[in-house]
């Protein structure tokens, strides 16, 4: 049996989910549940500690990193000793390179996996879909972040919440950061309107969460009543221009309510193709999504009872339709759908909307009709055997001839109209009947004395049978032309989609679904004729698995094939559907062929990489190691005495040999690194003073002059990794400085509304670059103008660029003032960032305010 996940959700760093998570620990135990501490951190903190000491902690693994120790959770030995419920402190964190898994979250779903409950904490910040909207709030971009949907398949989520001034009162008294920080917390990132913002994302996203467990209940208990626990807006729509009037009210009136939502609703008729335009549609879906809503489409032939439902599904608290389009009088055959839906919406508020359009006749439907319907060949019918009946009994005894035909023609064609051939057939036919037997001497027989009335009776017959043939035909032709107009509007949609460059394959399969009305669609393939079918895509519930089990499926070609389900399709609507099945094998292919070249790209680049360094073994690495070979080889002669002096200088050659070797070969480790993605900084506060002295120790004395003031902020980095970049990088001004020295110089730099950063410059004043060649220099074996081949790999520019990268940070190139070459490395400062979610600083306790 799988574990269950406890998640305390905290509005911002600092509100106290651990000490909640670490109460709740303690009142299970006293319950006699068996709880552990598999990974809590207290950071300093005197009431962390308190709570944490009751309690059994599972002793954590020990961890080297680049000369560092580290500790982590052991997940081997809470997994041996199996408690009941284990505590998991840090939801996002980043394990230490060498863990069985990257993140802790990964560790968390073992421990659930082997059947253990887990209780864990977790910052609104670190959630991966609200990283791009903390990074806007707060100028921070979160470096550790957790799936969403890892938070949601929590069984409980409780948010931890304080008001914005009670935590910044809490920093201020030092119970989140020691005293040293707290002023620039303060002024930084725990800002009030930082704070609100975070504030209202975790109650927002909390909603969200308690909104689908509340739609689970009512699902699953039945509940159709509305329960006015947030605004929903339902906008009724009819595929008409009025359509975003509405949608565009609907949002005002959700902006008067916050967490209102939006659900704009088509209601498509279940005969056919899709009732209204699909560009019309497509308008209306972009504007309502774009607003902030979603699109639906459902079905129905009764508009109003399908809004109903799914107003009522859905727990709709207000419904948004436009004021009637029809004419005047066509209020003769019924209310509408606006007065029924406000007749029978119950406690749902009904907004009845005017727009332009209004009493200026319905959307006139460009779907392809069924010929008639069940009803109207019972109406026909009705017409056609009834009505002469009927007209019969009407006229009683009278007998005016000609009238009495013509009564009964008028019949035969109503009959036409409404059912079509055969109720007119039948209408011609029994009326023929009546007016011999009740109308034409000697009555009450089927005789005829009088030739006239015969010749009558024979062109009444034809008459009403010609009319009831030209009638049927003109419907027919009418429903012919109805459905060429909608596969011609379909298909001329599916042209400007495939024009304009859609390669979306859920998009189309999502047009499929909506444009034929199906529950599912599904692209299946096989690898050959007789293989098992797989999905390459698909829309809506329940897909099948195999095109026999769809109720309409298209093959295309004898590898694909396009399966819908959710009823039967008429046989005319195969032909659009066939062109968007074709269409959606082409977009698979194109979509095969992207993922092919950006492969061949990849390998494309991995081989010129390869050559490169082919290129960097076989000359930059023979010339080092000819040296050395050739001042061992004379070191070693036996027939020649050399004096202290030479030995020395043969030895020192053999040292700058060894050097370039190590310098060559740990660019050359480095880039592969890089290339590989492998590169994990190790970020903690540092001073400049840690790296700058570090970076100068392989360039001749007097070679530099620093200009670095001792009271710039701290880097928010991994100095190892600065360390390399900036050596590189001074490395290569020295090399092209000519006369003069190298400048290092260190500043902030401040910008409006953006946080503080560090800039260091290093400056030479040798011959330069053009701008053009500016960023060319810092790709990978790239050397610009004649440097000797001696001279290295090219690899230094492009290693220092991605080490900075890595980090946060940028490093460009400029011009330098009276001609030479500045690169400047931007780096964050403690202030523009405070990494409560790193794991260097987390396990360092600097401060990291779970």
């Amino acid at each position: 049996m799988r574990g269950r996940l406890r998640i305390y959700l905290g509005a911002a760093p600092g509100v106290g989910k651990t000490c909640a998570m670490l109460g709740e620990a303690h009142r299970r135990r006293d319950r006699g549940t068996d709880v552990v501490v598999g990974f809590v951190e207290d950071h300093g903190r005197a009431h962390t500690a308190e709570l944490v000491a009751g309690l059994e902690v599972v002793p954590r693994r020990s961890m080297e990193y680049r000369g560092a120790s580290f500790s982590e959770m052991d997940v081997d030995a809470v997994l041996a000793r199996r408690p009941a419920v284990a505590l998991v402190d840090e939801l996002a964190h980043t394990n230490v390179p060498g863990c069985r898994n990257a993140k802790r979250w990964q560790d968390v779903q073992e421990l659930l996996a082997a059947g253990i409950d887990v209780i864990s904490t977790v910052n609104i910040q670190h959630l991966e879909s609200l990283a791009d909207v903390v990074a806007g709030i707060t100028g921070v971009r979160q470096q550790e972040t957790v799936p969403d949907e890892v938070v949601r398949r929590a069984e409980q989520i409780e948010l931890v919440d304080m008001a914005p001034e009670a935590l910044r009162r809490r920093l201020a008294h030092g119970n989140v950061y020691a005293p040293e920080k707290v002023d620039a917390a303060l002024s930084n990132y725990f800002r009030p309107g930082n704070l609100t913002a975070l504030r209202e994302l975790a109650l927002l996203w909390t909603a969200d969460r308690v909104d689908e467990y509340l739609q689970r209940y009512r699902a699953e208990n039945r509940i159709s009543d509305t329960w006015q626990a947030r605004e929903r807006i339902v906008v009724g729509l009819t595929g008409g221009p009025e359509g975003r009037t509405l949608i565009r009210r609907a949002a005002r009136i959700a902006a008067k309510g916050s967490g209102s939502e939006i659900l704009a609703v088509y209601v498509a008729k279940s005969d056919g193709l899709t009732g209204a335009s699909p560009q019309e549609l497509t308008v209306q879906r972009a504007l309502v999504e774009d607003l902030g809503g979603s699109f639906h489409s459902v079905l129905g032939d009764n508009a109003a009872e399908a809004l109903l439902d799914f107003a009522r599904g859905v727990n709709a608290t207000q419904i948004v339709l436009g004021s009637s389009r029809r004419k005047t009088w066509q209020w003769v055959l019924g209310p509408g759908v606006g007065a029924t839906v406000a007749r029978e919406a119950g406690d749902v508020d009904v907004h009845i909307v005017t727009h332009e359009h209004v009493a200026r006749g319905r959307v006139r439907p460009i779907r392809r009709i069924a010929r008639l319907g069940p009803a109207r060949t019972a109406v026909g019918w009705v017409l056609g055997v009834g009505g002469p009946l009927l007209l019969t009994w009407i006229l009683g005894g009278t007998r005016s001839g000609s009238t009495d035909m013509l009564l009964y023609l008028g019949l035969t064609v109503a009959a036409a109209l409404t059912g079509g051939l055969f109720p007119a057939l039948a209408s011609a036919v029994v009326g023929s009947l009546l007016i011999n037997w009740y109308f034409t001497p000697p009555l009450h027989t089927l005789t005829v004395a009088d030739p006239q009335n015969i010749v009558a009776i024979a062109v009444f017959l034809a008459v009403a049978l010609s009319v009831a043939y030209v009638v049927d035909l003109a419907a027919s032709r009418t429903a012919e032309a109805a459905r060429s107009r909608a596969e011609a509007e379909t298909l001329s949609f599916l042209a400007g989609s495939v024009l304009s460059g859609e390669k979306a394959l859920p998009a189309l399969l999502e047009r499929v679904k909506e444009t034929f009305q199906m529950e599912s669609v599904a692209l299946l393939e096989r690898a050959d004729d007789f293989g098992p079918w797989t999905c390459a895509g698909s829309v809506g519930p329940a897909p099948v698995n195999r095109p026999e089990d769809a109720d309409v499926d298209v093959p295309v070609g004898e590898r694909l094939a396009l399966a819908l389900s959710g009823r039967v399709l008429p046989a005319g609507d195969r032909r659009v559907l066939g062109a968007f099945a074709a269409q959606a094998a082409e977009v698979l292919e194109r979509r095969r062929l992207s993922e092919q070249a950006a492969e061949a790209r990849r390998l494309a680049e991995g081989n010129r990489i390869r050559t490169a360094l082919l290129a960097a073994v076989s000359h930059d690495l023979r010339t080092p190691l000819a040296g050395i070979k050739a001042s061992v080889s004379s070191l070693r002669t036996e027939d020649l005495q050399w004096s202290a002096e030479d030995e020395a200088e043969l030895l020192a050659g053999i040292e700058e040999g060894a050097d370039r070797l190590d310098h060559l070969i740990g660019n050359l480790l480095d880039m592969s690194r890089l290339q590989t993605g492998s590169v994990v900084p190790l970020v903690r506060e540092f001073d400049l003073d840690e790296v700058v002295p570090m970076a100068l120790r392989g360039v001749p004395d007097g070679t530099v002059r620093l200009d670095v003031p001792e009271d710039l902020p701290m880097v928010e980095g991994d100095p190892g990794l600065l360390e390399r970049a900036l050596a590189n990088v001074v490395e290569n001004a020295v090399k092209y400085q000519g006369e003069g020295r190298v400048l290092v110089s260190g500043s902030v730099l401040r910008l409006a509304g953006e946080p503080d950063r560090l800039e260091v410059r290093v400056a030479d004043h040798g011959p330069g670059i053009p701008d053009e060649a500016k960023d060319k220099v810092f790709e990978p074996f790239q050397r610009y103008g004649d440097a000797p081949r001696g001279a290295g790999v090219g690899l230094g520019l492009a290693v220092a660029r991605g080490f900075v990268e890595s980090m946060g940070g940028s490093l460009t190139a400029e011009d330098t003032p009276g001609g030479g070459l500045t690169m400047v490395f931007t780096l964050r400062t403690e202030q523009s960032d405070h990494t409560a979610q790193q794991y260097s600083t987390q396990q360092q306790g600097k401060g990291s305010p779970e």
